[in-house]
């Protein structure tokens, strides 16, 4: 079984994946290219898998461990999963080019009052209430409720990505404000801690530097040997410790000289005035 109904006990045993690569689930509309290119260039030895998957199919791969993580809307069920938000989406509405709607820069909820409003099966807005009209039957995807809308059916609330990946050249969009707005998250199994490819992903997700990043590289360094160059650069301009005349002292004060030794005045060694000469 798989989807986001699936509970742990009905997922099959699936081995621990390995520990060198890590599959990224991802839902449609949600766009992980700038994070797979910041992952390549610090864990370039790690491959990333990505899995395109439906938001149930991504849900159950993450409980049947087909997946290391995953980029999915809210809500996630909390017993089995968890998850960190990332960002919100901009809720638009899809119309035709030709529609009255489009001469607008936002539309309300009173503006669809009288508009026949689709609600997919896979809708990722949660609505209480349904703005407009209801339709008879609900479409099985966003994909077919698109279509309907090219037809001339009705109209359709979706996240802004998802107007744009399914994007045609008879149909606009405009922001839809006062409505729902779905989130992005990232999400794992749930665990006392997560693992250290799950640590390294979040660190990138959250921008932290590669310095910063809690996961397998900030282990490994943890307990290595300094580098030379280091030690050198930080004992650095540090006092010699000497108690050769000249040289500094362990307070790193320099060490008083005796009058008329090296360096000295040139007088005696009383520090008076010069012998005279026979």
């Amino acid at each position: 079984m798989t989807g986001s109904d699936a509970s742990p006990s009905d997922s099959p045993v699936v081995a621990p994946s390995d520990s060198s690569s890590f599959r990224l689930a991802y839902v449609p509309g949600v766009t992980p290219s700038k994070w797979v290119r910041v992952w390549n260039e610090r864990l370039p030895d790690v491959p990333l898998t990505l899995l395109a998957l439906t938001p149930a199919e991504a849900f159950g791969a993450l409980r049947e461990g087909a997946a290391d993580a995953g980029l999915v809307r809210l809500p996630v069920d909390r017993d089995d999963l968890s998850a960190i938000p990332l960002y919100t989406e901009t809720t638009v509405v899809v119309i035709p080019k030709d529609h009255l709607l489009a001469a607008a820069e936002e539309v309300t909820v009173e503006d669809l009052a009288e508009e026949l409003v689709l609600h997919p099966l896979d809708d990722t807005l949660g609505w209480e209430q349904l703005p407009g009209l209801p339709a008879n039957e609900r479409p099985e995807t966003t994909a077919d409720a698109i279509e309907l809308v090219a037809a001339g059916v009705g109209v359709l609330a979706v996240p802004q990505s998802l107007a744009r990946l399914h994007h045609r050249k008879d149909l606009t969009y405009r922001t839809l404000t006062e409505v729902p707005q779905s989130r992005v998250a990232l999400s794992w199994q749930a665990a006392d801690e997560a693992p250290d490819l799950v640590e390294e992903f979040i660190g990138i997700v959250r921008g932290r530097t590669v310095n910063s990043t809690r996961g397998r590289r900030a282990e490994a360094q943890k307990g290595q040997k300094q580098p030379k160059d280091q030690k050198d650069r930080k004992t650095a301009g540090k006092p010699a410790r000497s108690g050769k005349p000249g040289a500094a002292s362990r307070t790193g004060k320099p060490t008083a000289r005796k009058p008329g030794g090296a360096g000295g005045s040139g007088r005696g060694r009383t520090g008076g005035k010069p012998r005279k000469r026979s």
